[in-house]
């Protein structure tokens, strides 16, 4: 539905020129979004596959060895997004200290968000409210270390932003002045918690996603502030039980729509457009995670069958398969710190694990030796 632009115009002065500002309204968005036909299917649908996607995490045989690896993925891909170059072994050699050669500038802010990402759903199981105080705490902690530390980490801008173009006068999209940014973003606080205007959850989260990307309250790192809104906000409202939908991958591979889709919300207030989007993106990003936790406990429970057969050597065997389920890419030492069990015990069961194709060896060398529990990081890479 076409309504009319969902904001105003503010006229500023940046380095000398002239720059109109987009100032978004306050939500909900008014006339409100009847949802029928069409988008209420697509509601119904991807509202059953978010609850697909909580039942199964429940039947993991252990979530916090799936969410090590799964979270990282998505802090990944979130991040090449925003142009990074690291993929998930870097990532996972970088968190190993016997691995120093991983590349640092583009990793360290993967491994930022991953620390992003667990404070704030810490915070939220904690009982603390999804607000801007804790958004500004998330920020802190991705802007952390690296590029961008530099840029009022946990801190609104108080300067103007922009985004395409190389300046504010040519930009593609201007966010509000930097003295609109305590008003707006209460306004967004209001939304999240509002329980009287009949939005259903994935709504809500959709049209704050498109609000908080329109503020763009921070200097850097506001999308993937904005993704982890998604998340955790509906992990905070009870939706989820574990962070498993994150929808950059599908982002990533719309991105053209994507910006197009925020542009017609601001100018022609096209939420209905947005939301059959958005709505999709779940459905789709929802049934993949439940595609892939599926082929990885499948994948686990095979060679975990295979593993015990394999007489007295099968019990320390089975305790370095676990910890590679947690950690994909691991070294002898690491395993030996992870499982509890002696160096010899731990070098012995990687070579069994290595003589059944199970894990293989990475570096060639004879010392300082890394190893892959490879089918299981080739599933998680791949983008489904």
């Amino acid at each position: 539905m076409k309504r009319k632009r969902t904001g105003t115009y503010e006229v500023t002065a940046v380095a000398g020129e002239r720059v109109r500002a987009f100032v978004p309204s306050p939500l909900p968005p008014s006339p409100r979004i009847v949802f029928d036909g069409e988008l209420q299917k697509e509601l119904e649908r991807a509202t059953l596959a978010l609850g697909r996607l909580d039942g199964v995490s429940a039947l993991l045989p252990d979530r916090t060895l799936f969410l090590y690896s799964y979270v990282r993925k998505e802090a990944v891909l979130s991040s090449q997004i925003e142009g990074t170059q690291s993929s998930l072994s870097d990532l996972l050699l970088f968190e190993l200290d016997e691995a120093p050669g991983a590349p640092l500038d583009d990793v360290t802010e993967v491994s930022n968000y991953v620390a992003a990402l667990e404070h704030g759903l810490l915070r939220v199981r904690e009982g603390f409210p999804l607000s801007s105080r804790l958004l500004r705490e998330i920020h802190t902690v991705l802007l952390s270390r690296g590029r961008g530390s530099g840029k009022q980490p946990g801190e609104f801008r108080t300067s103007q932003n922009w985004i395409g173009g190389s300046r504010p006068g040519n930009a593609a999209f201007v966010p509000p002045p930097h003295t609109a940014i305590a008003d707006a973003m209460s306004d967004l606080e209001r939304f999240l918690h509002a329980d009287d205007d009949g939005l259903p959850l994935l709504a809500r989260a959709g049209i704050a996603h498109v609000q908080f990307e329109t503020i763009h309250p921070f200097l850097d790192g506001n999308g993937r502030v904005g993704r982890l809104l998604i998340t955790l906000l509906l992990c905070s409202a009870g939706a989820l039980r574990e962070p498993l939908l994150y929808l950059s991958l599908f982002l990533k591979k719309h991105r053209p729509t994507y910006y197009d889709l925020l542009d017609r919300v601001r100018r022609d207030g096209d939420w209905e457009a947005w939301l059959s989007f958005f709505l999709q993106g779940v459905e789709e990003t929802a049934t993949s995670a439940v595609a892939t936790a599926q082929a990885l406990s499948a994948l686990v429970a095979e060679d975990q069958a295979r593993v015990e057969q394999q007489g007295r050597r099968s019990g320390s065997a089975l305790r370095v398969h676990a910890a590679l389920e947690a950690r994909p890419i691991s070294s002898l030492a690491a395993l030996t710190r992870t499982t509890g069990l002696s160096f010899p015990a731990v070098a012995s069961a990687v070579e069994l694990l290595v003589s059944m194709n199970i894990v293989r060896e990475l570096t060639g060398k004879q010392r300082n030796r890394l190893f892959v529990y490879e089918k299981f990081l080739g599933l998680l890479n791949e983008e489904r």
